[in-house]
C-alpha cells in the first residue's frame, strides 16, 4: 500500500490565489490491477512529470519516465492511456525536467502558435510579451531560427538582460518605461508583422496599434486578467483590426495533438544543437507547490517554473 500526498483546492480563488486556498492531504492508494501502473512524481508543473515505480502494464517498464496530467500529487495510479513517454532520442545528459518546459507543452505552444497561427516567415518582425517565461522565451528563439527580428518585453531588468543573452534583438522592462507606446515604437519604428500575446489587457490595446498592415496576432494567454475579481475595461480593437486588416486568433496547443511528435522532435533537436537555450526556475519540495504556483503568477520565474519533489 502506497500513501500519496496530494494538494487539493480548498476553495476557489477570490482575486489573487493565496496559500490558504490549498490543502495538503494524504491518500492511501489501492493495489495495482492488471494493466495499471504506479507512478512517482519527480518534477511537477501544471502537468506532472512522473517516473514509473511499479507496472502491470506491458507497454510501460519500471523506471521509464513519462509525462502525465494528473494534478499535484506525489504518486498516481494510471491505466497508461494518457501517459506520454519521453522521445527515444532524449540524451542522457539532458535534464528530464525539460519535458515540462522547452521540450514539452510550453515549447509546443510556442512552436505551433508561431508557425501555424502567426504564420511566421523570413524577415518578419515578431513581438512577444511575457518573453522571459516558459512559452515566450521559446517563441523568441524560434523566431530567430526562422530569420526574424524579435522584440520582447519582461517585468525586470534581469529578465531583459536574459532575453538579450538568448538572442532577442530588442527587449525592454515594461514596468520601468515611461511610455509603453513609445517603447514599442522605439524597438521597431516600422511596426510588427507578428504579435505573440501572452498577457492581454492594456498591453494588447496599445500593441495592436503598432501592427503592420495584414499583421497576425496569436492570442496564447491573458495573464494580466486571470486573477481579476472585476473584469477589466479598455479600448476596443475593432478600428485598428479593420483598417490594418489584421488577423487575430486565439488557440490552445491541444489542437495539434496529432503533431506533437513532430514538434517535440524539432524542439529536442534545437536544444541539443544549442540553438534553443533553456532556463528553469526550480522550487525544492512538494510542500512548496502553492508557493511556486503563486510566484509564477506574480512573474517571479525566469523560464519554466517547476517543483522538484
Amino acid at each position: 500500500m502506497v500513501t500519496a500526498k496530494v494538494w487539493v483546492l480548498k476553495k476557489h480563488f477570490e482575486g489573487f490565489p493565496k496559500t490558504s486556498d490549498f490543502d495538503l492531504k494524504k491518500i492511501e492508494l489501492p493495489n495495482l490491477k492488471d494493466g495499471e501502473l504506479l507512478l512517482e512524481s519527480v518534477f511537477l508543473s501544471v502537468d506532472p512529470y512522473m517516473r514509473i515505480v511499479e507496472s502491470n502494464n506491458p507497454a510501460f517498464t519500471v523506471g521509464a519516465f513519462v509525462v502525465a496530467r494528473s494534478g499535484w500529487r506525489t504518486h498516481f495510479i494510471s491505466d497508461g492511456k494518457d501517459l506520454q513517454l519521453l522521445p527515444s532520442s532524449w540524451p542522457e545528459s539532458l535534464p528530464k525536467s525539460l519535458a515540462l518546459g522547452t521540450v514539452g507543452m510550453p515549447g509546443l505552444t510556442a512552436y505551433f502558435g508561431l508557425l501555424e497561427v502567426c504564420k511566421m516567415k523570413l524577415g518578419d518582425t515578431v513581438l512577444v510579451n511575457a518573453a522571459a517565461g516558459a512559452v515566450g522565451s521559446v517563441v523568441g528563439q524560434l523566431a530567430k531560427i526562422g530569420g526574424c527580428k524579435v522584440v520582447g518585453c519582461a517585468g525586470s531588468d534581469y529578465k531583459v538582460a536574459y532575453l538579450k543573452k538568448i538572442g532577442f534583438d530588442e527587449a525592454f522592462n515594461y514596468k520601468t518605461v515611461v511610455s509603453l507606446d513609445e517603447a514599442l515604437r522605439k524597438a521597431s519604428p516600422d511596426g510588427y508583422d507578428c504579435f505573440f500575446d501572452n498577457v492581454g489587457g492594456e498591453f494588447t490595446s496599445i500593441a495592436i496599434n503598432h501592427m503592420k498592415k495584414y499583421g497576425r496576432i496569436a492570442v496564447c494567454g491573458a495573464i494580466s486578467q486571470y486573477n481579476d475579481s472585476v473584469p477589466q475595461k479598455g479600448p476596443y480593437v475593432q478600428v485598428p483590426m479593420i483598417f490594418k486588416e489584421l488577423r487575430m486568433e486565439g488557440f490552445i496547443v491541444t489542437r495539434w495533438n496529432n503533431r506533437w511528435e513532430e514538434g517535440l522532435k524539432a524542439l529536442l533537436k534545437w536544444v541539443v544543437e544549442g540553438k534553443v537555450k533553456c532556463h528553469e526556475q526550480v522550487t525544492e519540495g512538494f510542500e512548496n507547490m502553492p508557493m511556486a504556483f503563486i510566484g509564477m503568477l506574480k512573474g517571479e520565474n525566469l523560464g519554466k517554473a517547476i517543483v522538484k519533489v
